[in-house]
């Protein structure tokens, strides 16, 4: 998802949201860091990143919450085209202080968990769900 995809979603969603709602983009560590092979994306993923802060600012009165959200390495079919994503995944999970990947359904929890009133004053972050490689230097 780009930056400008992803706000053009919320300028048609938000009038739709009467009663609040949340908002959530994919981004990628890649976002905040070097990832080789990533190349443009990187700054992509950034600009999406900062547009959720605006868009949590913009839409923070209407009771719209934003957020970006930043999975670990997944195999997808996105994920299939950049060079070495073996080595990749093999890397992050060595990395990850809970010492594994993360998977689809963790993505799923974090975007239901996101969308609760249990996350009602999380809003313009950059939430990680990659078992804590993001920490790793």
């Amino acid at each position: 998802m780009s930056c400008h995809s992803f706000i053009r979603m919320a300028r048609l969603a938000a009038p739709l949201m009467k009663e609040g709602g949340t908002m959530i983009a994919m981004s990628y560590l890649g976002a905040n860091r070097v990832v080789p092979n990533y190349n443009l994306m990187g700054p992509v993923k950034a600009a999406l990143e900062a547009s959720c802060r605006y868009l949590a600012y913009e839409l923070g009165p209407s009771g719209i919450r934003v957020h970006a959200l930043s999975p670990g390495p997944l195999k997808t079919r996105a994920a299939s085209g950049l060079k070495d994503f073996d080595l990749l995944l093999a890397e992050a999970a060595q990395k990850a202080p809970l010492g594994e990947l993360v998977d689809i359904l963790d993505v799923g929890f974090a975007c239901a968990y996101l969308a609760t009133p249990y996350a009602r004053r999380i809003s313009g972050d950059t939430i990680y769900v990659d078992g804590g490689v993001n920490i790793m230097a």
